[in-house]
């Protein structure tokens, strides 16, 4: 029979439901609370009624869950250094946005051979979240697939919306309806407007087609998410947390009816795509908020085991513990650098280091 439709499609098959998954893999009672309680101190920081400072750390991406939860006890334990001037949320990233090709992340292909075994890697990537939030972290990730998040999101306190996403109406209306803050990136010319944009129609109510519980496609409505914020990721080349920057998107912000809620990822174009480099933007911001500067809530940092990154061979499982996309500080430096964090924070607050 002569037909007109998928014409370009290979193959298909049935994915099990959120539902059913959630069902398999559920957050327990415990869980959810921890889960709750990181959303509400997150939202505290935001509005300004914690003094606490966020800190977003983790892997660019994550391909092996064994190494992940390795990273995530060392990072348990640090926080609990820390926790009373620094709330330490693990990144813990499944989707990767591609400019071209390469490979897209665990949900997608979990094997790292191209087979997108993609129900697997649901199973796998909320499996380890679960195992990571029933540690004690708070995890944060981006949201990229809107049919993904029915799978995982119950388990996250902190999402983000990538740069090449923040402009698309699909995941303005997603972040609207998230049961946790997000922060939208700002555009990768390093501009605002998109993600200042992004923050107003994701702060107001949608109607919108997703994916139900049970797998059928229904019809979502939304209140809006009051906690949606900006991530500075920097563009083409350049940074964009300096002091200058800030000023002029604060500005932005508030004609825009915004209260400014900043957080800087210290990769990307703030660190000009050299891991090596992301120490240099933490300490621009630790500097402003030693000045006054009261927007600054948070930073991302990229970081893994093992710093540096390594490229994919055919054939062959990747070394667990060092990233397969961008390069990473590793787990001495990062160690270093969320203590040193919290002892100018200390010094900042006028409290006593050394507690």
């Amino acid at each position: 029979m002569i037909s007109s439709n998928n014409i370009n499609i290979a193959s298909r098959s049935v994915l099990s439901s959120p539902g059913a998954i959630r069902s398999e893999l559920p957050l327990s009672l415990d869980a959810v609370i921890k889960v709750m309680e990181a959303r509400q101190e997150i939202c505290d920081i935001l509005d300004g009624k914690s003094k606490k400072f966020m800190m977003i750390v983790g892997p660019c991406s994550i391909h092996d869950p064994e190494a992940a939860i390795e990273y995530a006890e060392r990072l348990k334990a640090l926080s609990e250094e820390v926790k009373d001037r620094i709330l330490i949320v693990m990144r813990v990233y499944f989707e990767k946005p591609r400019t071209t090709v390469g490979w897209k992340g665990l949900i997608y292909d979990p094997d790292l051979n191209k087979s997108y075994n993609i129900e697997k890697g649901i199973f796998i990537a909320r499996k380890l979240m679960l195992r990571i939030v029933d540690l004690g972290l708070p995890v944060a990730t981006e949201m990229l697939d809107p049919i993904i998040a029915q799978y995982i999101a119950d388990a996250v306190a902190w999402s983000a919306i990538g740069a090449r996403t923040t402009e698309a109406q699909t995941h303005r209306q997603l972040g609207s309806g998230l049961s946790m803050p997000v922060g939208f990136k700002n555009a990768t010319d390093g501009t605002f407007q998109t993600a200042i944009d992004a923050i107003s129609t994701a702060r107001s109510e949608h109607s919108f087609i997703g994916v139900l519980e049970d797998g059928h496609v229904g019809v979502f409505r939304t209140r809006g998410n009051p906690y949606a914020h900006i991530v500075l990721r920097g563009g083409s080349g350049q940074p964009n947390y300096g002091a200058e920057h800030i000023a002029f998107l604060k500005v932005a912000m508030r004609k825009a009816g915004i209260k400014p809620a900043i957080v800087v990822d210290c990769s990307h174009a703030n660190s000009n795509k050299n891991y090596k480099n992301q120490h240099i933007a933490l300490e621009d911001v630790l500097r402003q908020i030693a000045d006054g500067e009261d927007a600054l809530t948070g930073v991302m940092l990229e970081s893994n085991l093992l710093p540096g990154s390594q490229k994919i061979q055919a054939g062959c499982r990747p070394d667990p513990g060092i990233s397969i996309t961008d390069s990473c500080i590793g787990w001495d430096e990062t160690a270093e650098l969320i203590r040193r964090t919290h002892e100018a924070l200390g010094k900042i607050h006028g409290e006593n280091s050394g507690e």
